[in-house]
């Protein structure tokens, strides 16, 4: 991956909500790479067109012309970053509002009208990324491109979880990693090792609220995690300031994630808000779950090593 990743000088960049898709794009600049990117309508940022060589925004039933526009710009390696706020598929008549192109229900008719396939995230998202290699252009992981976006295995705030809450984040590990394997959600919102809230369709931000209007003491905790044969070509658990502020307004004080399948947004500003407002954040990974000697290992604000038996032998 890596020789071919160095002949790669033009990458398209499929760009739909949030800051992720904006960050990628600097860091593939900042590598002396050409962006040419196709802006997912009422989902990207405007600012990309500032930050790309090329831009263009399009709709989501316009999979012929999108495929064709990085044709045209010579584009044959490209990469998915950014939320689809899936909830708007089952918005009356939304298929027919895309007006989508013939190429587009070639390829999604057994989903939206034969009802033949289903509508999981990794579903549609594996279809999306068939459609556009169909015609040549290889959908490629965005953390190829700015792998310092990845989380890290450590204690990120000054603040780490108390011994109750490490209880509750194994416990929400487990549940969010088999709602992963089901395709339903990537988070969980725990306390006392009881679920608030599961997410589904609504996303992240939404389930973090749902848990909160819930649970009126507040001090619970929020789990992240990568499905367990997570694609990293989409759909990569991503967190960010967003997050935190949403949390910092429901009342979650401890926010566990994965290491090395996690990306970080607005890391410096995030972890300042985090710390401000008494929250703590921590990336694990599978074997540091249910471990007794994981509350002592995490304990100080610093990077652990990948595996977990080195780092307890050290200790």
């Amino acid at each position: 991956m890596n020789d071919r990743l160095a002949d790669i000088k033009r990458v398209g960049l499929v760009a739909g909500w949030g800051n992720y898709p904006v960050t990628l794009a600097r860091a593939i600049k900042a590598s002396g790479r050409e962006v040419v990117c196709l802006g997912v309508r009422d989902h990207a940022d405007p600012a990309l067109a500032e930050i790309c060589d090329v831009f263009a925004w399009g709709g989501m039933g316009k999979f012929g012309w999108a495929t064709k526009f990085f044709q045209k710009h010579n584009v044959h390696f490209a990469t998915l970053a950014g939320k689809i706020h899936k909830i708007r598929l089952f918005d009356p008549a939304f298929i027919w509002r895309q007006a989508p192109d013939f190429y587009t229900i070639r390829f999604f008719a057994d989903h939206f009208l034969r009802r033949r396939r289903d509508c999981k995230d990794d579903t549609l998202l594996t279809t999306v990324v068939r459609a556009f290699e169909n015609r040549g252009v290889i959908m490629l992981p965005g953390t190829d491109f700015a792998p310092e976006l990845l989380v890290r295995r450590q204690l990120y705030t000054k603040r780490a979880p108390t011994s109750a809450q490490w209880q509750d984040v194994f416990f929400g590990w487990k549940l969010a990693r088999e709602m992963g394997r089901l395709d339903v959600g990537q988070s969980v919102s725990v306390k006392n090792r009881a679920t608030l809230a599961v997410e589904a369709i609504e996303g992240t931000d939404e389930a973090i609220r749902r848990a909160g209007a819930l649970c009126k003491s507040k001090g619970f905790v929020v789990v992240k995690v990568s499905k367990p044969e997570q694609d990293m070509r989409f759909d990569v658990p991503t967190i960010g300031l967003g997050t935190l502020q949403v949390m910092s307004e429901a009342g979650a004080v401890v926010l566990a994630v994965e290491a090395k399948k996690t990306l970080f947004i607005d890391r410096e500003k995030t972890l300042e808000f985090a710390d401000r407002h008494g929250i703590a954040i921590v990336a694990l990974i599978e074997e540091d779950v249910d471990n007794p000697a994981t509350e002592k290992v995490f304990a100080t604000r610093r990077e652990l090593a990948p595996a977990f038996g080195s780092v307890a032998q050290s200790e």
